[in-house]
Order: C-alpha cells, then structure tokens, then sequence
C-alpha cells in the first residue's frame, strides 16, 4: 500500500498503544507459570502476535479477551516450527528457551529477520551445551543448555541479554550473566528485569552483570497491564516539535522503557546527541531534526541500526534527501541540515519506524509525500493511519 500525506499540523489527543517491549516481556514470563495470567493490553501488532503464536506452539494457552490476554503454561518442550515473523525480539527471546526446555523445535522468520545476525548468542548457547543446527533462520534448537558462567559483548543486542534473563533461571544451577563491552540500551534489560521481579524470579546484580540463581519457578502476579509505548508516541510528540498539538494518553513518566527519553532528547536539536541508549528513536528525532531551518544536529551512536528491519541510517538519509533534505550518513549516524522540506516520493523500506517517520516530516513538508510501503506500520502500531486521521491528518491511497 502507498499513501500520499498532504502537508498540515496535526492537533488533538491520542492514547499509545500498548508497548510491544513490555508485552512480548509479559506474555513470555506468563507463559513460563503454571497458575493463569490476564495482561491487560488494549491492541496488538505483528510482533507481539509472532511471540504469541510462538509461545502457543510451545504449549501455552493463550486467548484474547476483551482488551488482554489469558495466559497460562508452563512451556512444554518445542517439537515443531516456530514462525517469528519479523521481529527480532521473539527470536531472540525465544532461541535461550527452547534451548533450556530441550525441545526440537524450527524457528523461521520472514523479511530481514533470515539474514540479521546472532553470533554471539549462537556462541554463548553453543559454548554451554546447546545444539543449534545453522547460523542463520531457519535454525533448529535441540536443547542442551546448561548452567554456568556466560559473557557477551554489551555493544550488540540486549536482546540477547533478555533472552538469557528468561531462560538461566530454569536451569539446574546457578548462572551468571556478565557484559564484556559497556552494555547498550540498558534500558531495555532493565524492563526486563521488573518484569522477572513482578513474576517471582530472582536476579541479584553483580559487576557488570548479574548472578542468575537456577530451578526458579515463575509465579502468576495474577493481572499485570501493559504500559503504554512511548516508542510510538515518539512519533507524536516529534510532530509537536514540528508545530503540531498533540496530547498522547496512556504514557508512565516513571516507566522503565528507555524510549521516555524522547522528551529530553527533542530539546538536543540542534546540537548533538547519543541515541546509544534508544536507537529506535533515531528515525523520528532525524525526521524533525532535518525539517527544523538553520539547525544543524549530528545524531551518534548509531551503528546498530543498519541491522535492524532496514538499514535504518541509510534509510532515513534517502526519505529525507528525497524530501528535500540535507543529511548526511556517518558510520554511526546522521548529520542533518535542518531546512525546509518540500515533498516528494519515498520508499518506506518496508520498515514500520522509516514509514511513521517520513508521515510526520510530511506533516511539515511544503507538498504532498508519497510513502512507498506505508502498511510497514502492522510491525509495531497498526492503527497508526486511523489515528493520524483523526489528528486531522490528510492522507490518501
């Protein structure tokens, strides 16, 4: 689907969806319970149902209900194919479980997801027992892994950090955790850790890392909700930075998700900040940096995200040149000219983040913009075009 935004403020309220970190985070430690769990969480998207349907073909039970999920376990052993979809997150939580609950199970993947990399995951698990058939999707786990002493790069994934968090407190012995490189996005493995807190799972923090106590059995806090996203209400408050009024409902300022940090980072434009902690933010603030006249702001700490849907840096450089922008790629990051944008055709890279983000440099662009792709939104926020509809936003198919 391509869809053409016509130029104009946005103005009115939202409520963000529910953050899919959070959930997916919820639904795997559910399933790890026996007694019932229901997560309140009003709307899903394509990732949170790959790790839903995931966990089902493990053996949990999983119903939607009302505006949440109904979810019981354990987890049996995986003996057929799960299909993670897109999202690199199922994957990567879901590789250390199967390995720990000695199935024989398949996980595939569609879009980017066969070809992004997992190595030093893949190293640690195979280095303490697991057997893992091939290096890339699909990929067969046929169990193995064993307690110990595990130590991964911290400038990759924290990905495979939370993936490891679920899966060593199953194992019989004590394990520990450790970050060899200074730890990336941080954040996010700290939502991990309150999740695992909220089910009964003991951590207990050590020097760069953490020591992981074994035979731990998950407990049912009963009712959990999902917190809102502030990953997608980025979006809207990046527009506000364009001149829009927008009111996003449904956010916790004393949220662990890394990505609250958009409200410091928008007053950075115009001079030069570190997406190293919220790399997922990087696509937005390029968006409003490059459409704000006579400011130049350098964006670093980046690099990772040539390995994410897209190559997300090349990928903003080309909508926002293609708009009229002037940007420049670095190795890390962007340098962005901030100028008065004025339109055209871009490709969406089939990437749910390059798309909501040229719809809101469109918001400010001198014309019309096409977006090449824009269904890319079902990854993480499909009612993104409703609800920027009834922010006043112009759009046609």
């Amino acid at each position: 689907m391509n869809m053409t935004v016509l130029p104009g403020r946005l103005q009115g309220a939202v409520t963000a969806p529910p953050s899919k970190s959070h959930v997916h985070r919820l639904l795997i430690a559910a399933a790890l319970c026996k007694e019932e769990t229901a997560i309140h969480c009003p709307g899903d998207n394509a990732d949170i149902t790959a790790t839903a349907r995931c966990l089902e073909s493990c053996g949990a039970k999983i119903e939607r209900e009302g505006e949440g999920f109904i979810v019981s376990g354990p987890l049996q052993k995986p003996y057929q194919a799960l299909d993670c979809g897109e999202s690199g997150s199922t994957l990567r939580f879901l590789l250390p479980l199967c390995a720990a609950l000695n199935g024989n199970a398949t996980l595939t993947g569609s879009g980017r997801l066969p070809s992004r990399p997992n190595e030093p995951l893949l190293d640690a698990l195979r280095q303490h027992g697991a057997q893992i058939d091939g290096d890339f999707l699909p990929q067969t786990v046929r169990g193995g892994l064993r307690a110990g002493d595990y130590a991964l790069p911290g400038n990759v994934s924290s990905q495979y950090f939370t993936g490891l968090l679920f899966a060593l407190p199953l194992l019989n012995g004590g394990s520990t955790l450790i970050y060899t490189s200074p730890l990336e996005s941080m954040p996010y493995v700290d939502l991990t850790l309150s999740v695992l807190r909220q089910f009964g799972v003991t951590v207990e923090l050590i020097e760069n890392g953490w020591s992981i106590p074994g035979n731990q059995p998950y407990h049912s806090p009963g009712a959990v909700e999902a917190e809102g996203d502030w990953s997608a209400a980025a979006f809207w408050l990046g527009a506000n930075a364009l001149e829009s009024k927008v009111a996003v409902n449904g956010l916790n300022p004393a949220s662990c998700q890394g990505d609250k940090a958009i409200l410091d980072l928008l007053r950075q434009i115009g001079g030069e900040m570190d997406v190293t902690d919220t790399p997922d933010l990087m696509p937005i603030l390029s968006a409003v940096a490059a459409a704000i006249p006579g400011q130049t702001t350098r964006i670093t700490g980046a690099a990772r995200l040539r390995l994410k849907e897209s190559d997300r840096l090349a990928a903003m450089a080309n909508v926002l040149n293609a708009l009229g922008g002037q940007v420049e790629e670095q190795p890390d990051g962007l340098i962005l000219h901030g100028t008065h944008l004025m339109g055209g055709t871009v490709d969406g890279m089939n990437d749910h983040r390059v798309v909501m983000s040229a719809a809101i440099a469109a918001t400010s662009c001198a014309g019309p913009v096409t977006i090449l792709g824009a269904e890319a939104v079902n990854k993480s926020y499909p009612h993104f075009w409703k609800d920027f509809a009834a922010l006043g936003g112009q759009t046609h198919v």
